[in-house]
């Protein structure tokens, strides 16, 4: 009689790190997903309904003002005519997050998928339902900086989305959470 392992055996490399569950990471992305949209919508809906267009509020002077804008564009208004450009951009970024989450395998890509999608899905609704008109709407921003554009809830969710999946690219760390280990270059003398 041979000690085989059995089907519930765990290596110690995979004790020492084990995968999270798949209920855990779509909770993960979906908490975060939801929470980024709703305060986004929420946070727009505020400065909507309590300041005028173009209205400048000091909160922290010099550093943090509340300045009411509507922006057609991206990106420090990059863009300002091509607003349905955005719309189907977002749409598609949108669709696309939806079909990695299959991939999914890293409590931190939940995190930065459910942050980039609450995001994308936050400037997609004003693109859609705001004025001018349907998929032309202008995003509402109201986070004024020193030196740099004006930004909303959204925008913040999506750069430190960004900011997250450069890190875990930058680490070897993929989607599915396996470690890319970096080969070395052997010279040949």
């Amino acid at each position: 009689m041979t000690d085989a392992p059995t089907p519930d055996a765990t290596s110690p490399a995979q004790a020492a790190h084990p995968k999270p569950r798949r209920a855990l990471l779509l909770s993960v992305f979906s908490g975060l997903a939801v929470f980024a949209y709703a305060f986004d919508q929420l946070t727009k809906l505020w400065v909507t309904s309590t300041m005028v267009e173009g209205e400048r509020i000091p909160v922290l002077p010099p550093l943090l003002h509340w300045y009411y804008i509507r922006n057609s564009g991206a990106a420090f208004s990059i863009g300002e005519n091509i607003t349905w450009v955005f719309t189907i951009i977002m749409a598609a970024v949108s669709v696309a997050i939806l079909l990695q989450l299959r991939k999914l395998g890293s409590v931190w890509w939940a995190l930065a998928l459910g942050l980039l999608l609450g995001g994308a899905l936050g400037n997609l609704t004003d693109r859609l339902f705001r004025e001018p008109s349907f998929a032309m709407g202008h995003v509402v921003d109201f986070i004024q900086l020193p030196n740099f554009a004006i930004f909303n809830i959204a925008d913040s969710a999506v750069v430190s989305s960004v900011v997250i999946i450069c890190l875990l690219t930058l680490r070897g760390i993929a989607l599915d959470g396996s470690h890319h280990q970096k080969v070395p270059v052997q010279q040949n003398d």
